[in-house]
């Protein structure tokens, strides 16, 4: 059987290095930041997702290693053998769907996000007034 040309957590990688280009700090840094955060907020609603991903990943690698273990060619399947070969089946199919929603949620918040550049040392601008709107004319 041959192996996938990617690694088992290539996405959540990807997602993991597009955080911390985004926050400029390392992946623990930033998860640290974030429960350090009382409110949440941004960070850690994408350090969070960026775990459960990972751990969907993970999920996957280990009932699908268990899986080849189940079904090797020289084991004999037997009745119980077939109920744990279904179960990891089952496993799989649900960790790549959680996988597939938290990856598709994850980078459409991170392909809409942009870093920001460091403040600069001058103050803000004074917010400019809105023009006038001219007033309804009346007509008789």
């Amino acid at each position: 059987m041959s192996q996938p040309a990617h690694s088992p957590h290539a996405i959540s990688q990807n997602v993991a290095e597009h955080i911390e280009a985004l926050y400029g700090q390392p992946l623990a840094e930033l998860e640290a930041l974030a429960d350090a955060t009382p409110d949440g907020g941004m960070l850690a609603a994408l350090t969070g997702n960026h775990s459960d991903l990972a751990l969907a990943e993970r999920n996957i690698a280990f009932q699908l290693q268990r899986l080849r273990e189940l079904a090797a060619p020289e084991r004999e399947i037997g009745r119980f053998d077939a109920g744990h070969i279904l179960d990891c089946a089952r496993r799989i199919a649900e960790s790549v769907a959680t996988r597939d929603a938290y990856a598709k949620s994850v980078s459409a918040v991170l392909g809409g996000l942009r870093r920001v550049s460091a403040p600069d040392t001058q103050p803000p601008a004074p917010p400019v007034p809105a023009a006038p709107t001219a007033a309804p004319s009346r007509t008789r």
